[in-house]
Order: C-alpha cells, then sequence, then structure tokens
C-alpha cells in the first residue's frame, strides 16, 4: 500500500515503456494514476487501452502533454486530438477489433504468445498477419499482449490485493490487471481481510504489486443521450 499514485510510480516509470490502462469508455479508468503520469512527464508512451478518453479527461490529458506515440486501441470516436494527431501523422494506431484486444490482453496475461481469430479475415486488420485455414474456415494470427506497467481502477481491495470491480468497470480491468510485468491498482474502498467473499474475486492478489487509494473519482459520462419529451 503506496501513500500517493506518484510515490506508487516511482521508479517504474521511463520513457519508451509499454502501459496498458483498464477501463471502458470513461468507466472504469485509473483517474488518479493518469493524472500521476501527466505530473510526471514521462513520454514516448505506448498506451494499450480500448480507447484513448475524451479531449483533456482520462488518457486524452496524456494525447494533450504528447506523452502517447502509439495506441494500440479499439474504439477512438470521442477524442478530437487523437483524430488530429492521427491524421498529421504525430501518432501511430495500431486498431484492434474490440474482442479481439480483450483476448489479447487476457493471452498476455496467461502466458499465451498467440492465438487465431476469424474477426478481422479479408480486411485491412489482416494485412501482414498470418492467415491459416481451420475446418475450411481462414483465421488471424493474433499475438498476445504484455505491458511494462498496467494501471488499473477497482472498487475494492482487500490487504491482500484481491480485487473487485464494479459493473462496466469490470470491462478491460481484469485483462488489464494480468498483463502487466507490474500492476498498480488504484482503489476506492478497502476493507479488512476476509470481508470480500473468495467467490466474488475478480482479480486474484497474486496479480497485484502495488494499491494506493483513488482520489479522483469524476466517473464523468462520456456521451449523453437523452431522450425527447413527448409533444
Amino acid at each position: 500500500m503506496y501513500d500517493s499514485a506518484v510515490n506508487a510510480l516511482r521508479g517504474v516509470l521511463f520513457d519508451g515503456m509499454t502501459i496498458v490502462a483498464g477501463g471502458f469508455g470513461l468507466c472504469g479508468i485509473p483517474e488518479t494514476l493518469i493524472a500521476a503520469l501527466e505530473e510526471d512527464g514521462v513520454k514516448d508512451l505506448t498506451v494499450i487501452s480500448n480507447n484513448a478518453g475524451i479531449d483533456g479527461f482520462g488518457l486524452g490529458k496524456l494525447m494533450n502533454k504528447r506523452q502517447i506515440s502509439k495506441m494500440i486501441s479499439s474504439y477512438v470516436g470521442e477524442n478530437k486530438e487523437f483524430e488530429r494527431q492521427y491524421i498529421s501523422g504525430e501518432l501511430e494506431i495500431e486498431f484492434n477489433p474490440q474482442g479481439t484486444l480483450a483476448e489479447r490482453m487476457r493471452a498476455g496475461g496467461a502466458g499465451i504468445a498467440g492465438f487465431y481469430t476469424k474477426t478481422g479475415v479479408g480486411t485491412p486488420l489482416a494485412e501482414n498477419k498470418e492467415v491459416r485455414e481451420f475446418n475450411g474456415e481462414k483465421y488471424l494470427l493474433e499475438t498476445g499482449l504484455v505491458a511494462d506497467l498496467a494501471i488499473v481502477k477497482a472498487w475494492k481491495a482487500d490487504p491482500y490485493g484481491n480485487l473487485v470491480y464494479r459493473k462496466a468497470a469490470r470491462n478491460f480491468n481484469p485483462m488489464a490487471a494480468a498483463c502487466g510485468r507490474i500492476t498498480l491498482v488504484e482503489v476506492e474502498r478497502f476493507v479488512e481481510a476476509g470481508a470480500i467473499d473468495p467467490d466474488h474475486v475478480h482479480t486474484p492478489g497474486i496479480f497485484v504489486d502495488r494499491m494506493i487509494l483513488a482520489t479522483h473519482n469524476e466517473k464523468r459520462i462520456e456521451k449523453k443521450t437523452v431522450r425527447k419529451e413527448a409533444a
């Protein structure tokens, strides 16, 4: 347990590293750790994440400071700065179908070097990838992902690092926690040993290296859609 995000990241960061970030849209993102990365100024990052936040929030903070040089991601539609940097050639992107990205992260955490999937066959995503036939169907070879650092947000944790995520925050956070060589977790609530039912643990403590109490819990809504009132 560390007293701050800055101290938890000390000795871990270096320019050119690969970071995997949990969360789904703006739900369950490690806001406190992202703020500390912005403060540190570490640069030339390759970031693995479902998306890149929005302008000025989430990973968008690091995008604005030009700290990210490559994204391995799936959905990037809500970030204008992301779009600008990509079109101008300032940012490299490795696009992944969402399910493929999740499985690449899971595979990396499980020590699986690669796997075959039908998703992307016959599309630009198949360029420069091995294609193999199984039972008369074509499949792409995708590689597992392993990051130098995983940054994750959990709802609850016990002293042993066992984690519970809440609802949609469970998307990508468990896979991210498993595929980092070092895993840092920011937690909303710490509970005593034994307070979490073993059947309710989403990430076992064996995957967790360092924890902090989350101090940034804004939880913005990425895109509001409001139903029009009846006339």
